[in-house]
């Protein structure tokens, strides 16, 4: 973690002088996809719900940002503000239908509701610019002083969304360390045990709807500053898709499983596309491979070995022991 740290923050500086200043970018949109990523992991590997429909709620977040800048006026932070709020009650208005529902009828209303929302802003091209979507210019984050911070400065929008993506993260980590979050792990084992001993499963899987929703929500925030525009594409359901998939090789039900699934496919994407224009043929076999040989994810069997190095290294005294006992 600490290595991961030291380089996270050297980026800007370490990665153009030893690769190329694109691979910033790269890393900065993986961070971005990342906590879509996790959306769907804290659905499916903490409340055992599996979402085929997060891209809705990270184009919300998307559109939130740049009606409010392009239409409203609005500046940076109102934007920002606008578009997770945006994503969240679209999150709770959509969850009350969806989370009465488990299993593959839950994945298939959140598609359903996905698309909907998906033609709805093809055709309203008053508000959403429809094929087109929606251009923007960037407003100032801050000016303080004469000090001014905008994402048009590439070191300065890094770690913007280097330190929104920790944040989420950090209070991922705080909320299933949480009662809360033991009681969604409860559900995720026996929702009706659960019931039994007195957890409202309903209220809870929509909590966790509307906290998906959140993540969902920041990283269409971020992404609509990162590339300074909103379109309806990035609300179709292949999205979503993807980030499933991310979430579910990198590790589901593990923190940093999502970042780690999306790390692997987009660089694997960004380093075969340059060479070979079906780089799809090698994303796909190296999802089909990881769940095959790493059930758990590639973060859950980095947590095998480790745990099967720990009992080696605990018992290689005891049978060192035993083999010189007469």
């Amino acid at each position: 973690m600490v290595a991961l740290a030291a380089f996270m923050l050297s980026v800007p500086w370490s990665v153009p002088a030893l690769i190329n200043s694109f691979w910033v970018s790269v890393i900065a949109e993986i961070l971005i996809w990342s906590l879509l990523a996790a959306s769907v992991n804290l659905l499916f590997g903490y409340v055992g719900l599996l979402s085929f429909g997060q891209a809705l709620y990270f184009g919300c977040g998307m559109y939130g940002v740049a009606i409010g800048i392009s239409d409203l006026g609005l500046s940076f932070w109102p934007a920002l503000a606008l578009g997770i709020v945006a994503a969240m009650a679209m999150a709770l208005a959509t969850g009350i239908f969806a989370v009465r529902l488990t299993w593959h009828y839950f994945a298939i209303i959140t598609v359903v509701f996905s698309l909907i929302f998906y033609f709805l802003a093809l055709t309203n091209k008053w508000l959403t610019g429809g094929d087109d979507g929606i251009n923007f210019t960037l407003p100032p984050t801050f000016s303080i002083a004469g000090v001014h911070g905008s994402f048009t400065d590439p070191t300065f929008q890094y770690f913007f969304i280097l330190a929104a993506v920790s944040l989420c993260f950090w209070l991922m980590h705080r909320l299933i360390g949480s009662p809360l979050g033991r009681a969604f792990l409860a559900i995720r084992n026996n929702d009706v045990r659960a019931s039994l001993i007195g957890l409202n499963v309903y209220l809870l899987r929509l909590i966790a709807f509307v906290l998906a929703g959140f993540l969902a929500g920041v990283a269409g925030a971020l992404f609509a500053f990162f590339g300074r525009y909103a379109s309806a594409t990035y609300m179709f359901y292949h999205v979503s898709g993807e980030a499933v998939v991310w979430a579910i090789v990198g590790g589901a039900g593990t923190l940093f499983g999502p970042l780690v699934g999306t790390t692997i496919f987009i660089v694997v994407r960004e380093i075969v596309s340059t060479h070979w224009e079906h780089h799809s043929l090698i994303v796909g076999a190296v999802a089909i491979l990881v769940v095959i040989f790493a059930p758990k994810g590639v973060v859950g069997l980095w947590h095998d070995w480790l745990i099967r190095l720990t009992e080696r290294s605990a018992t290689a005294p005891v049978e060192a022991q035993l083999r010189t006992e007469p």
